[in-house]
Formats: structure tokens, C-alpha cells, sequence
């Protein structure tokens, strides 16, 4: 089998500070934006990898999803356990430095795991976890 990974999805509350985080922040770049307003579809991804993407969509809009559900998605994203990612970079003290710059909302700071693998954890502005590992 010949599969791969074409997109992951992450929720939004507010898509021009997602579009600034992905984007400004970790350099990202746009590969499409429909909609307006809140209910934006933004598909950001890292230059020179042009068939990874993350999407960026309004939350529990499915209509599948009840009432109940939904709540249960925004409850859940207010805390910070909704959604979550995890990038690598070959630079993980310069990556930190730009998001420290940045003013995002930092979680943990580049550590050295006992697991064997040196990374950091930040918040982006929807909640989502963006844990970043440094490749060696």
C-alpha cells in the first residue's frame, strides 16, 4: 500500500489568530482559506512539504453533532485537552525563541525527556496543544 498522511485537522475560535500563529509564528505556509468570518477552512502547512497540511476549521460543526456534543468540544478546547500536534525541527532553541517572541502561550520549555527525545509544548490560540520535538 502506497498511503500518506495529506492533512490533520485542528479546531479554530478565531481564524485570523490561528492564520498569525501558523503562519507569522512558525512560518507556515497558506495553501487555501474559504469561508468568512468564524466559519473559515484555513490549510496551512510547512514550505517544501506540499503534501502535508494542517487544516484549521470551525469546531463541532458537523451536523451530526448534537447540542450536548458541542458543548462538550468547547468545554474541551477551553481547557486545552482538545486538540493537540506535534511538529519537529532541527532547531528546537531558535524555534522556542521565535515563539517566546511571538507571545504564545508557553506550556513547557525545551526539555530534555527521560524517553530520549529533547522538546517543548505550546498553546496555540484555540487551546491546541503543539508539542514540538527536536530531530537529531
Amino acid at each position: 500500500m502506497d498511503i500518506t498522511i495529506h492533512a490533520s485537522f485542528l479546531p479554530h475560535v478565531d481564524p485570523e489568530a490561528s492564520l498569525a500563529f501558523y503562519r507569522d509564528t512558525l512560518g507556515f505556509e497558506v495553501r487555501n482559506d474559504v469561508g468568512t468570518g468564524t466559519m473559515r477552512w484555513i490549510t496551512v502547512g510547512p514550505p517544501g512539504q506540499p503534501g502535508t497540511s494542517v487544516l484549521l476549521a470551525p469546531p463541532a460543526v458537523d451536523p451530526g453533532i448534537t447540542d450536548d456534543e458541542r458543548r462538550t468540544v468547547t468545554e474541551m478546547m477551553a481547557k486545552g485537552t482538545y486538540g493537540w500536534i506535534l511538529l519537529a525541527t532541527k532547531d528546537l532553541d531558535s524555534t522556542f525563541e521565535r515563539l517566546q517572541a511571538g507571545d504564545t502561550e508557553i506550556v513547557q520549555e525545551p526539555t530534555e525527556q527521560p524517553y530520549g527525545i529533547r522538546d517543548c509544548a505550546v498553546r496555540d490560540p484555540a487551546g491546541n496543544l503543539v508539542r514540538i520535538q527536536e530531530v537529531r
